[in-house]
C-alpha cells in the first residue's frame, strides 16, 4: 500500500510542475491564465506567447507524462509484476491529474492533453499515429483544438481496444479501462469548450482550416 501511495504522489508532483505558468512569468511576466482563453494549457500559450514558448511547453508537458510512466515505476520493480501497465497507469494518471489540478498554482492547470500524450507514448506508442492523424484531420477540417483533442482521445480508446485484434501489441484490460476513463476525463476538462461550441463562441484557428469557403458549424 505504501508503494502504491508513493508512485501516485510522485506522479502527481511531477505532473504538477506548472510549465506554462512558469514560462509565462519568465517570458512576459504574466499569468497566462489572465490572458487569452484563461487556460494554462498549450493552446493558450501558443495564442498568447507564440510558437517558441508553446513548443517549450509542449516538450516539457509531454515529457512529464512520459517520465511519470517510464521512470517512477522503475523505483518500485516489485509493484504489480503481473500487470506491466498498471504501475505506469497509476503514475501516468496521477501526472495528468497533477497537470490539470497543479498543486503549485491553486489547482488550476491545463486540460491534461499534452501530459496524456506523454503517458500514452510510454504505455502504448503503437496507437500514437492513429491519434495524431485523427487530431490533424479534425483540426484542418474544423479548426477547433478542443474538438481535435476530444476526437483524438476517442481514437485512443478505440485504437487500444481494436489494434490487438489485428496482431499488434497486446494492450491488457487495465490499459483498456484506463483509456475509457481518460476519455471521460478529457471530456470533463473540456466542458467549458463544449459549452462555447454550443454557443458558437469557441476560439477557432482559421489559418489551419483547409476549406475556408465551406465553414462548418458544430
Amino acid at each position: 500500500m505504501l508503494q502504491i501511495f508513493s508512485v501516485i504522489i510522485l506522479g502527481y508532483l511531477l505532473g504538477s510542475i506548472p510549465t506554462s505558468l512558469t514560462l509565462g512569468k519568465i517570458h512576459s511576466r504574466i499569468d497566462i491564465r489572465k490572458h487569452g482563453s484563461g487556460n494554462a494549457g498549450l493552446t493558450n500559450v501558443y495564442r498568447v506567447l507564440g510558437f517558441g514558448p508553446a513548443l517549450v511547453v509542449a516538450v516539457v508537458d509531454i515529457s512529464k507524462g512520459w517520465l511519470a510512466v517510464a521512470l517512477i515505476p522503475s523505483f518500485f520493480p516489485d509493484l504489480f509484476i503481473n500487470d506491466i501497465h498498471l504501475a505506469g497507469i497509476l503514475t501516468g494518471s496521477a501526472a495528468v491529474l497533477g497537470h490539470t489540478f497543479t498543486l503549485f498554482a491553486g489547482f488550476r492547470g491545463g486540460k491534461g492533453v499534452a501530459a496524456l500524450l506523454g503517458v500514452i507514448i510510454a504505455l502504448y506508442p503503437t496507437v500514437i499515429p492513429i491519434c495524431l492523424t485523427v487530431f490533424v484531420l479534425t483540426l484542418i477540417t474544423w479548426g477547433y483544438v478542443s474538438v481535435s483533442s476530444m476526437t483524438a482521445t476517442a481514437a485512443l480508446t478505440f485504437g487500444v481496444w481494436i489494434l490487438p485484434e489485428f496482431g499488434f501489441e497486446p494492450s491488457g484490460i487495465s490499459l483498456r479501462i484506463f483509456t475509457i476513463l481518460i476519455f471521460l476525463f478529457i471530456i470533463f476538462t473540456h466542458r467549458t469548450n463544449i459549452r462555447r461550441l454550443r454557443e458558437g463562441t469557441e476560439n477557432r484557428f482559421e489559418k489551419v482550416v483547409l476549406f475556408k469557403s465551406k465553414k462548418r458549424k458544430l
